[in-house]
């Protein structure tokens, strides 16, 4: 007996009622605007929000830092409306710091404290507003005074469990595959480097990662593993360590900078070095290794191991093999993309410090250069940038075969 079509509308209609219902249940909280003002002797900072959240507010030093945690959100704000410096405000940034949490990174170019901080009800056409006032202080006034505060609900929120980036899978026997980590570079509240035509290096990273994971993985030679999947910031010593638990044979990390110049073009590889090549890798690698403080990490609890960002090169032949791997990258990707004349360099990159691992890590171009900006938003320039990783790791893991042998 075939089914009436009107019960079939009815079922149809349930189904996607439920859907919609789990849509509506997961929605996140929006912010749809931020303001910058000045006041007498404050600078504050405004919030318009569709409903209310809890926050956690608290201060960094050197550089000084103000940092605001919300539980998951929404953004709905230009980014353009995030750079403007007023007052105390040098800057602001926003990102998914961590799964169920929300991040504000505010720069400031002095030391401040947090004066007041409260919430505005929703009333007639106007949003509810979350105001948070800073007043500066001497650096003495700064760290003798309170440096963090929270809403009462915020020790009440739910949280989401605390879970490592790329957690290992489980291979089976039967799983001969190397294993390849790629590393999209920065994420979250840390955007990178922003492109002529406003594009965001974390978002280009992470979608040449999915291209040449894509291509990797389709040889049937490699499993490819990711050290972030969406827009989420990634500590430094973390990613590497992604590499570690997963037991990977190769590391990736890879970027696409901006500099001055906007008539310069071109990749290039950069390995771990105790002496940088040039003026402009050591600058690259000082630039990249403040991802941590970008983000609004607190690294105190870490310093000896943040001020030694380079492993001793004598512990293993793990950079002469990492040196094998980028002249091969090299060799391979200059097939397919503009390189720049001197394209192997080395300078101290933390994200590269792995002991076992080798690792590189690949500029993909300036995106300060109109060209290589476009090429990196070409799908099928991300495609042959992913061949290319492809035909080196070939030649390295034979290489590395036929070394085992003899």
């Amino acid at each position: 007996m075939r089914m009436p079509n009107f019960i079939r509308f009815l079922l149809f209609a349930v189904a996607i009622l439920a859907v919609l219902d789990d849509v509506w249940a997961e929605r996140l909280p929006a912010i749809s605007g931020v303001r910058v003002g000045l006041h007498p002797e404050q600078t504050r900072l405004v919030f318009e929000m569709d409903q209310a959240v809890p926050y956690k507010i608290f201060t960094l030093s050197d550089p000084f830092r103000v940092v605001i945690d919300f539980p998951e959100v929404s953004w709905r704000v230009s980014p353009a409306r995030m750079r403007a410096s007023v007052g105390l405000v040098s800057g602001l940034r926003f990102g998914l710091f961590q799964p169920g949490n929300s991040r504000v990174v505010v720069d400031i170019n002095t030391p401040a404290a947090i004066a007041k901080h409260f919430v505005i009800p929703r009333k007639g056409e106007k949003s509810l507003r979350f105001v948070l006032d800073l007043k500066p202080v001497s650096r003495a006034a700064f760290f003798a005074a309170p440096r963090s505060t929270e809403s009462r609900s915020w020790a009440k929120r739910k949280r989401k469990p605390s879970t490592p980036a790329a957690p290992a899978r489980p291979r089976s026997r039967e799983d001969k595959r190397r294993v390849i980590v790629l590393d999209p570079g920065h994420g979250g509240v840390d955007p990178g480097a922003v492109g002529v035509t406003g594009s965001y290096e974390k978002k280009i990273t992470l979608t040449v990662a999915r291209a040449a994971k894509q291509v990797l993985e389709a040889s049937g030679r490699y499993r490819v593993v990711l050290t972030r999947t969406r827009d989420i910031y990634v500590r430094l010593r973390d990613r590497f360590e992604i590499a570690h638990v997963n037991k990977a044979e190769m590391f990736l990390s890879l970027h696409a900078d901006s500099i001055a110049s906007r008539k310069i073009g071109g990749g290039s590889i950069y390995t771990l070095s105790d002496k940088a090549s040039d003026k402009e890798a050591e600058d690259l690698a000082q630039k990249e290794n403040k991802s941590d403080i970008i983000a609004g990490a607190d690294l105190s609890a870490y310093a000896s191991e943040v001020s030694r960002v380079l492993i001793d090169l004598a512990q293993n032949d793990t950079n002469r093999e990492s040196w094998h791997l980028a002249k091969m990258l090299v060799g391979e990707l200059k097939k397919d993309i503009k390189l720049l004349r001197t394209s192997h360099r080395y300078a101290g990159f933390a994200v590269l410090k792995s002991p076992n691992v080798p690792s590189a890590l690949i500029e993909l171009g300036y995106l300060s250069n109109r060209t290589d900006e476009k090429n990196l938003k070409n799908p099928k320039y991300r495609k042959a940038i992913g061949k290319a990783i492809l035909r080196a790791a070939d030649r390295y893991f034979a290489r590395k075969t036929l070394n085992n042998r003899s």
